[in-house]
């Protein structure tokens, strides 16, 4: 007997089978999505597959762990508090309505409500080009008060979004000037660009701005967007499409620096 003992354990959704000692260090680790054993130390190589031999669901690399990538080692010294990986789509939103989610019977919904579905409906889109390539942060937030909805980070360069809830209403785009429905015009792709602006200063490289429109029963242009993207909902999966802009290498590094709640103290 090898006096070894496997824990199963479970790290960011992912399942790992841990070797111990007697005394309770680890000296191995078996991650079944990689199908590679990891080895602490190769003097017990032999000891360490016998124990995991019953666990074993196919070949399976066996050497020391990976060295880890520098954003691998950014994300792993960034301290919890921030760090805007795991900030929701509406994640603002989300906290102001669980704060104060306003009163129980009311006429019309709460717009804030509104805003939610639509920045949730852009999220779990934008999330769906992980497959990809592409890392996407939602809800960031800038000094002043102001935050961005989502950030995507991906082959085809970084893109700030920012959402709006359009369902069944027409829109009718001026530059800088959008009109929703009967609603009197805004000069929202001013804001868009603005928000670009900050992004771009913040991680000191081109952030193009896209207006996402979620739902709209028709868009019309008076006068075409400068810079702006505008595209609704159904049309975001097509930025999967671009590339050549940016390596993964470099992806991953400004995805690191972008997910740092300290980035984006400065803009």
């Amino acid at each position: 007997m090898s006096g070894l003992r496997v824990i199963p354990t479970w790290r960011h959704g992912q399942e790992r089978l841990y070797v111990c000692l007697t005394d309770g260090r680890n000296i191995a680790w078996y991650d079944r999505e990689a199908a590679r054993v990891n080895l602490l130390s190769d003097d017990r190589r032999a000891d360490v597959l016998e124990a995991l031999g019953p666990f074993l669901t196919g070949p399976v690399t066996v050497g020391p762990p990976p060295v880890p990538t520098p954003a691998e080692l950014a994300r792993l010294t960034l301290p919890p508090d921030d760090d805007l990986a795991p900030n929701r789509p509406g994640e603002a939103l989300l906290v102001a309505l669980d704060r104060d989610p306003g009163p129980a019977h009311r006429l019309r919904t709460d717009p804030r409500r509104r805003a939610l579905a639509a920045e949730q409906t852009v999220g779990e889109l934008l999330d769906g080009l992980d497959g990809a390539g592409w890392h996407t942060l939602h809800s960031i937030p800038l000094p002043g008060g102001d935050r961005l909805h989502h950030l995507a980070i991906g082959p085809g360069g970084l893109f700030a979004v920012h959402t709006l809830h359009a369902r069944k209403q027409r829109v009718r785009v001026a530059d800088p000037l959008l009109a929703l429905g009967r609603r009197d015009p805004e000069p929202l792709l001013r804001r868009v660009r603005g928000e670009a602006d900050r992004a771009s200063y913040a991680l000191t490289a081109e952030v193009r701005p896209v207006l996402a429109l979620v739902g709209p029963a028709d868009i019309s242009f008076t006068t075409p967007p400068r810079e702006v993207r505008v595209l609704t909902d159904t049309d975001l999966p097509d930025l999967a499409r671009l590339g050549g802009i940016l390596k993964p290498a470099d992806v991953e590094a400004l995805h690191a620096m972008a997910r740092d709640r300290r980035t984006w103290g400065r803009v």
